[in-house]
């Protein structure tokens, strides 16, 4: 009988339909406004490629949007084109290489639209921007109501729009197909479209997309079983919700279980667990921005429903990213600010959970030299 301890399950692979992940670690979208013409970049290319490198399972691609005008600047990334997709390829046979798997997170901004970067406080195009050969745009939202004081008053969306946005969706996800992506997220948190209809803050609709939580999911989950049918049946489907939002709670955690149990009958294997977007950020008397602060959403969520979670939110030690795993609280976690300050995280994670040989985490050619140097030390040291 052995005596070697147990592989720590953050380095344990998991199976999603047909897709086999080499460990939980995710490194979670992370919007950067480097795009050009909806074009990802080098920058795109060296920003996910060197969390690939560092060895995480998963790599996901910033909100990407389906369309040219549901982008929320001109420098978002999109999927609605074909140069788009070959750009994405560049960057997913990468990832792919270092055997990581690229994973797309496609979203409608809504009435979120033809806005500056957040370093300009996400401020509405106006005259000056126009000026500079960027105009404003037009959003389109479930009822008209603007983001912001100052921002257009959006388009309340007809029958038309609303089966316009689900097609936009199910072209887009067969664009993320074609542009090697292994597992595809559907963004339905922050106050993007998707939450604009779920929200009774957002939707004061009086047809069957409004009203009660029924009619307000109703869009979303219209638009979800649109696209699992359109994305491959052995590929793993992805959503991201806003757990809690809203003054007063007005959308619950009772009211994402009550979601998360209708998505899961529609084919979506993990729900990406976060929170706040209808007015901004949220505030902190609702989430206090503590370590983990979205582990207790994902652990009821997977306990009441069965659905897989990935829970995101300050985790930034191997340890306490461990230990969430080991009370079943969620089943991959998620990291985005502390991959920017060490992009290598899951290669020390695993020495700091004592897998014997976290160098081979990493490439190769970054790999070998670690370890003799590491040889080097322990002959010296005795």
């Amino acid at each position: 009988m052995s005596d070697a301890p147990a592989r720590p399950l953050l380095f344990t692979p998991l199976t999603l339909r047909g897709l086999t992940l080499k460990n939980r670690i995710v490194v979670s979208p992370m919007s950067q406004y480097s795009s050009v013409g909806g074009e990802p970049t080098d920058w795109h290319l060296v920003h996910l490629g060197k969390f690939a490198m560092g060895g995480a399972g998963v790599v996901f691609c910033e909100e990407t949007s389906v369309s040219e005008k549901s982008r929320k600047t001109y420098d978002c990334p999109g999927i609605y084109t074909d140069g788009q997709v070959r750009a994405w390829r560049r960057i997913t046979d990468f990832i792919r290489g270092q055997g990581a798997i690229a994973a797309m997170q496609l979203g409608h901004a809504g009435r979120k639209v033809a806005t500056r970067a957040p370093w300009d406080g996400f401020a509405p195009l106006g005259e000056e921007d126009a000026a500079r050969g960027r105009p404003p745009w037009a959003g389109i939202a479930p009822s008209p109501i603007p983001f912001k004081d100052g921002a257009m008053v959006p388009k309340e969306m007809d029958a038309d729009d609303i089966r316009r946005v689900i097609a936009l969706h199910v072209e887009a996800a067969k664009r993320t197909q074609d542009a090697g992506f292994g597992i595809l997220e559907i963004h339905g948190a922050h106050g993007y479209i998707i939450q604009q209809f779920l929200s009774p803050i957002t939707n004061h609709r009086k047809d069957g997309y409004g009203g009660d939580i029924q009619g307000r999911m109703r869009f979303g989950l219209e638009l979800m079983e649109a696209v699992r049918a359109a994305w491959p049946a052995d590929l793993p489907l992805f959503f991201r919700a806003s757990c809690v939002d809203g003054k007063g709670g007005i959308w619950s955690l009772e009211d994402t279980v009550v979601l998360a149990r209708e998505l899961k009958a529609r084919g979506v294997d993990v729900l990406d667990c976060s929170s706040g977007g209808i007015e901004g950020p949220l505030t902190l008397h609702l989430v206090p921005r503590v370590p983990g602060y979205h582990v207790p959403f994902a652990e009821r969520i997977r306990s009441e429903t069965g659905i897989a979670t990935m829970a995101v939110g300050l985790i930034t030690d191997p340890h306490q990213a461990e230990g969430y795993l080991q009370e079943s609280q969620c089943d991959l976690v998620a990291l985005a600010r502390e991959m920017m300050w060490n992009p290598n995280w899951p290669t020390h994670a695993a020495a700091a959970l004592g897998l014997e040989k976290p160098h081979e985490q990493l490439p190769r050619p970054y790999a070998w030299w670690l370890q003799k140097r590491e040889d080097v030390r322990k002959i010296s040291q005795g």
